[in-house]
């Protein structure tokens, strides 16, 4: 891999240049990913709620049924009762949420990420930030949190709690980098790393997930992590830009989050 020179703790690009990817990547995003993203998000939205339309009127029907066998059953027990709750408990995530769980989870971890990496420049831990650094840093993080939202849009639809939550999983292996970081480059690595790890992982849940809806989500989000993963290897001086097709690599598997 060809590599432009750089000093230790530098970028390799100017902030003009990061600045103009940084404005590419914002329009792209507002302009082409979240239209696609909101629709297929519609659509799936639509199809849960619909499933558990179908489900619940399903189980009013066994639970009339079944009230109506003991009325006509003649029992005059007056310690006896019969209680509906009115709606179905939720439990373990399973199938295209969980699925969906994992990436809200690794995009939670992103946010809190890149939101630690502004504090900690705001706190000068992290030598001369240049503003186009910071700028870029916002961006994507802003873009992370609109992404965990999608996510969690689905899973509420489907009766089930947000995740407001990092993923669990890696949240130690992430800390431990932190860490070590102690310059704007050191911070593009870490973001580079979490940034390849969620890519790999959408890229994987494509040919894992089975409603065409949810595919559409994933697919619609995925490209924005592999912009991301572009722009902080231009950062670094990495050309040219490695993996023109996403990797599996490093990929968080569909039973891996342990929320």
């Amino acid at each position: 891999m060809k590599r432009r020179n750089q000093n230790p703790g530098v970028m390799a690009i100017s902030e003009h240049e990061l600045t103009v990817m940084t404005n590419d990547l914002d329009q792209i995003h507002n302009d082409v990913s979240m239209p696609a993203m909101k629709e297929a998000l519609g659509e799936w939205t639509d199809e849960i709620r619909t499933s558990r339309r179908g489900f619940l009127i399903g189980a009013g029907a066994v639970a009339g049924g079944a009230v109506l066998a003991a009325c006509g059953s003649g029992s005059s027990s007056s310690g006896s009762s019969t209680t509906s709750t009115g709606a179905s408990k939720t439990g373990k995530l399973t199938g295209d949420l969980a699925i969906a769980a994992l990436a809200a989870s690794l995009e939670n971890l992103a946010v809190a990420a890149y939101g630690d990496v502004l504090t900690a420049a705001g706190q000068n831990k992290l030598g001369a930030v240049p503003p186009a650094v910071a700028t870029f840093v916002t961006t994507a993080k802003g873009q992370h949190a609109q992404h965990a939202s999608a996510w969690n849009s689905a899973i509420v639809a489907a009766g089930h709690s947000a995740i407001t939550v990092p993923d669990p999983a890696l949240v130690p292996t992430v800390n431990a980098a932190f860490a070590k970081v102690t310059d704007v480059v050191g911070a593009a690595q870490l973001a580079l790393m979490l940034e390849g790890i969620a890519a790999a992982t959408y890229q994987n849940g494509i040919s894992v997930v089975t409603a065409d809806s949810s595919v559409k989500v994933a697919a619609s989000i995925q490209p924005v992590e592999m912009q991301h993963i572009a722009i902080l290897n231009f950062a670094l001086g990495q050309y040219p830009v490695p993996d023109a097709f996403s990797p599996l690599t490093g990929a968080r598997g569909q039973g891996d989050y342990s929320g």
